[in-house]
């Protein structure tokens, strides 16, 4: 920002001085026009120091008319009482400058003014000359100022917009998320509550890796987004849950390309659809069966997927596409299209022998990238 105004500054003044050269050199080109006004013909040096203290001037003034600009804004309720108030200030601001112009020239000894054997003398005969250029001098840095003032305005209404929006979307994604973390830890209650009649051993153990999972979790409680390797640390908890209840019945293997555990993910993005693989396609076979956990990159798009060989989540009616999702795949479609919009893609298909597999498609950030993006930004 402060860099931003210096350099506004600095324009501002290479504009003046521009404007201040060319009526030097446009006086001095052309002093055979103004005959009358000079005893002889004028050096370069001498209309210098004649004209450009006078634009000099008003760049010094022009904080102060941006000030008053800004401080009264015109709007609907009060613009005639500010249009008369900048109209008050025009005629001060151009007579203040006046008198200091002609003070500094005088200071100068500009030669035009060497006739004039007094300052009062000065003041008196050339007060008022040129002094609708003052007005026309104010007026143009009124306008520029009043530019810039409903630039800004706009490029903060755009922030506050912008801010707002993203703290719309912390909250509605912190809302899916509470929702998730009860939905699961339901679902594994009623787990435990069902051995503890079958195997108070087990049932036992699954309430300490469930411990230790939500003791994770709470760590974590903040984060809406975190890296592909903090993810799959929390889906091991998870399946070690699991791995107790299902003993032999549940193999899960990984297939993680490494430079895809840097990748920037929703937490508990994956939690749901091996919840789901679970209940839907490993749970209902006696045998049980396996499940694969994918991980890779395709050009910038990290692709996740979850692979299981059991019966399959609703697989009579996903050729149709017709399913009724249960909380754990809704939350995770929206969630999904809360943070990337329509830049993902998450589909569930029937795998081709039996079983279930569901893809997510995002964007890859990386943990440095998203690093640089906020030191650079």
């Amino acid at each position: 920002m402060k860099r931003r105004r210096a350099i506004i500054w600095i324009l501002a003044f290479v504009g003046w001085m521009l404007v201040g050269l060319s009526f030097t050199l446009n006086y001095y080109l052309f002093s055979d026009h103004y005959v009358a006004l000079f005893q002889k013909p004028p050096t370069l040096s001498e209309m210098l120091v004649w004209e450009l203290p006078y634009w000099l001037l008003w760049f010094a003034l022009s904080p102060l008319i941006f000030f008053i600009t800004k401080r009264f804004r015109i709007q609907r309720h009060n613009w005639n009482d500010t249009v008369l108030l900048q109209i008050l200030a025009c005629f001060f601001i151009s007579m203040v400058h006046r008198a200091v112009y002609l003070f500094v020239g005088w200071a100068l000894h500009v030669s035009f003014y060497d006739s004039f054997t007094s300052l009062s003398d000065l003041y008196r005969f050339l007060f008022l000359f040129n002094l609708p250029t003052g007005f026309l001098s104010y007026g143009t840095i009124f306008l520029i100022c009043l530019a810039f003032d409903y630039y800004s305005r706009y490029l903060e209404e755009e922030v506050k917009a912008a801010a707002l929006k993203a703290q719309l979307a912390e909250a509605q994604l912190q809302a899916l998320k509470m929702q998730l973390q009860p939905h699961f830890l339901f679902n594994t209650l009623n787990s435990i509550s069902a051995l503890l009649d079958e195997d108070v051993d087990v049932a036992d153990e699954m309430l300490a890796r469930l411990g230790d999972f939500l003791r994770m979790t709470l760590e974590n409680s903040g984060a809406q987004i975190i890296t592909l390797q903090e993810e799959l640390e929390f889906l091991r908890r998870y399946l070690d849950i699991e791995k107790v209840r299902f003993q032999d019945r549940l193999q899960v293997h990984f297939a993680v390309e490494p430079p895809t555990l840097t990748a920037k993910v929703p937490n508990m993005i994956l939690q749901p659809l091996i919840e789901n693989a679970i209940r839907h396609g490993i749970a209902e076979r006696i045998e049980g069966g396996q499940i694969e956990v994918r991980a890779s990159l395709t050009g910038d798009t990290l692709c996740l997927q979850i692979r299981d060989d059991g019966t399959g989540i609703y697989a009579d009616s996903l050729v149709g596409n017709n399913h009724k999702e249960g909380i754990g795949l809704a939350n995770t479609r929206a969630r999904l299209a809360q943070v990337y919009g329509e830049q993902h893609t998450f589909a569930l298909e029937a795998a081709p022998e039996h079983g279930t597999i569901a893809t997510i498609a995002i964007p890859f950030v990386s943990e440095e990238i998203a690093e640089s993006v906020k030191v650079n930004g």
